[in-house]
Parts: C-alpha cells; sequence; structure tokens
C-alpha cells in the first residue's frame, strides 16, 4: 500500500471556453517511433517507389477525369 504522506494531489479542471486542448504534458513522440527500424535505406526506398508506383495509374486516372470533366463543362458554357 501507498503511505499516506505521499498522496498525489488532486487536479482539478477548469472549463475556460476554449476550443483547444492543453497538450503540454504529452511526450513529444509517440512511443513506437522510438524504436526505429531495421531496414536498410535501399529497402525503404524500393518500398516507397513500388507504393509510389502502385497509386500511379489510380492517380492518372483521375486526373484525366478531371481534365475531360472540365473540358466539358468549358465547352457547354462556351457554346452558350
Amino acid at each position: 500500500m501507498k503511505d499516506k504522506n505521499n498522496k498525489k494531489p488532486k487536479i482539478t479542471y477548469i472549463d475556460d471556453g476554449r476550443t483547444i486542448a492543453d497538450m503540454s504534458n504529452l511526450p513529444s513522440r509517440a512511443p513506437w517511433t522510438k524504436q526505429g527500424t531495421n531496414s536498410s535505406f535501399k529497402e525503404i526506398w524500393r518500398t516507397y517507389w513500388q507504393a509510389t508506383k502502385m497509386m500511379l495509374k489510380p492517380t492518372l486516372i483521375a486526373v484525366l477525369f478531371l481534365v475531360v470533366i472540365y473540358l466539358i463543362i468549358t465547352i457547354i458554357f462556351w457554346l452558350m
């Protein structure tokens, strides 16, 4: 059991109406980021480029779709 002399002081929270929370007591980094990685730079770089190549085609399709929609709307308003 804990000694009665070593009690923690009770925290009283006061709402001052601000929307931003006080985060000054939080650790500066998440604990999992301190662990580091066992991967080499080459493995990390390869993983990055694999993910980039995987998303390149869907990104180009989305951009092409937006360009086509823009051109259609531009032509419609140009003819009016």
